[in-house]
């Protein structure tokens, strides 16, 4: 018996961000489901607004930065990459902070 086919998760969050567009926790999940779909230039704007909603929130920007990289956009990454590596060494995040010091250096 095959299983019901199920749509997109990006519909499911899109849904979600269209009722409550400023929960920067359902944007970062459409923006998650969107780059799991190769939608990259769909989760920009998504990012972006995590970004700008919660200044010490590291993972929108590394996200928003490796997605610049993909999209050939390396001059608008390295802000956002430079932002992540300074809260990852501010909080304590060894692995990503190492990560983020490995793609500046790129």
């Amino acid at each position: 018996m095959t299983e019901p086919v199920r749509p997109p998760r990006s519909q499911h969050f899109g849904s979600l961000v269209a009722k409550n567009p400023d929960n920067e926790l359902f944007r970062f999940s459409l923006a998650q489901a969107l780059l799991a779909e190769n939608r990259a230039a769909e989760a920009l704007e998504h990012l972006a607004a995590c970004s700008a909603r919660k200044a010490d929130w590291m993972m929108p920007r590394i996200l928003l930065g490796k997605t610049l990289l993909a999209l050939g956009r390396p001059a608008e990454a390295r802000p956002w990459l430079e932002e992540a590596l300074h809260l990852a060494i501010a909080q304590n995040h060894d692995d990503p902070a190492q990560e983020l010091r490995t793609l500046l250096k790129e």
